[in-house]
């Protein structure tokens, strides 16, 4: 049932922590882990990337819907964050290129949201305290209840939300709209969540991209002979993907590798490092990476709650090849001798500025000197 204008909403957080506001979208309950994101614009983007499953995604900048929303600026088929909190919601769209309106697309998808609640004092309380569990409800408006059914809430740690996300089987990818010297190369693309966007720029930089399950061993994905296998971005907690680790473990050495954000994380954990939970992640499109091989920064999109341990790097074939400015945390590695390399953050934006194209023309150099090799 979509949401009445005026009808009240709580967001509850697992600490205690309560907001009063506004429903909108579809009216129903929901949880999911309250992180916030600091684009300043490119909210569909953010709502259909599925690296979003099971999080409720807060936005930082207050006025949020006034483009409403289009065909063109989806990551995915269908939003996929589990709930959406913003300071303001427009109903009204002012675009030439939109075909709807934010709050009517939300409905439509299911998603619940809630607005006219401080997004500041929520963003602050998150960077305090941590990302955490919560709940919003149109439908419950015991503040207390909700409370306690945040705290009932599976915790994102141990959660693999991969294969709620991973296409079904192998599909080539398909998109007339993509330029570019197709047939160049053949990629296997895991999918681990991926985003729309890096099979774009895959196709537009000449390959012809083959997408497979999460779940594919390392044989099947050598099966075509293909020049390069890349590990996408994707929800959830890599360490429960055992098998994603596996097939990684399996390929090394194999073919060139190329890694973004999940895909990064199961490649860390495949050498045989570890990862770990940050307190609030990063998410946004404003984060300064510094690339130690050049001494450049740049500035980077990311959507993650986890990182790779830095003691990966203890072992002497790997090397640190990027470093958030932020707090210090691992952005990006390589393994000294072989073609495999993997970024933390999101070098295909979408949202977000285009500092780090240049690592998709990298693989192709390292899939270009596999074949004169």
């Amino acid at each position: 049932m979509s949401t009445k204008e005026g009808t009240r909403a709580i967001l509850a957080l697992e600490d205690g922590t309560f907001f009063e506001g506004k429903g909108f979208g579809r009216s129903a309950e929901t949880f999911g882990e309250v992180v916030f994101n600091t684009t300043l614009c490119g909210y569909q983007e953010v709502l259909t990337d599925p690296s979003y499953r099971g999080q409720v995604v807060v936005m930082t900048y207050p006025h949020i819907g006034n483009y409403g929303v289009n065909r063109e600026d989806v990551e995915s088929l269908h939003p996929q964050v589990a709930g959406f909190v913003v300071r303001e919601i427009s109903t009204r769209a002012s675009s030439w290129r939109a075909s709807g309106e934010l709050h009517r697309y939300l409905d439509e998808a299911g998603v619940v949201g809630i607005s006219e609640i401080d997004t500041r004092a929520l963003t602050r309380h998150i960077r305090t305290r941590g990302a955490m569990r919560g709940v919003i409800s149109t439908t419950t408006l015991d503040a207390d209840v909700l409370i306690r059914r945040a705290r009932e809430a599976p915790s994102m740690v141990g959660l693999d939300l991969v294969r709620e996300v991973t296409c079904d089987a192998a599909h080539a990818f398909e998109d007339p709209d993509v330029a570019g010297t197709r047939g160049r190369f053949r990629v296997v693309a895991y999918d681990f969540g991926m985003k729309r966007n890096i099979l774009r720029m895959l196709a537009a930089s000449g390959c012809d991209v083959a997408i497979v399950p999460a779940t594919t061993s390392a044989e099947d994905a050598m099966a075509g002979d293909p020049d390069g296998i890349f590990f996408s971005n994707g929800p959830g907690d890599p360490e429960p993907c055992t098998y994603a680790i596996r097939a990684a473990r399996d390929l090394i050495g194999r073919r060139p590798i190329f890694g973004i954000c999940l895909g990064h994380q199961i490649l860390g954990l495949a050498c045989g490092g570890k990862t770990f939970k940050l307190k609030f992640g990063h998410r946004g499109a404003n984060h300064p990476v510094k690339n130690l091989r050049t001494g450049q920064v740049e500035i980077t999109a990311q959507n993650h709650g986890f990182a790779v341990d830095p003691a990966l790097f203890s072992k002497s074939e790997y090397e640190l090849t990027h470093v958030n400015l932020n707090d210090g945390t691992v952005e990006g590695f390589r393994h000294r001798e072989l073609p495999v390399f993997s970024v933390q953050y999101h070098p295909e934006a979408s949202p977000g500025p285009h500092d780090s194209h240049y690592l998709f023309r990298e693989f192709m150099e390292e899939m270009a000197a596999r074949r004169v090799a």
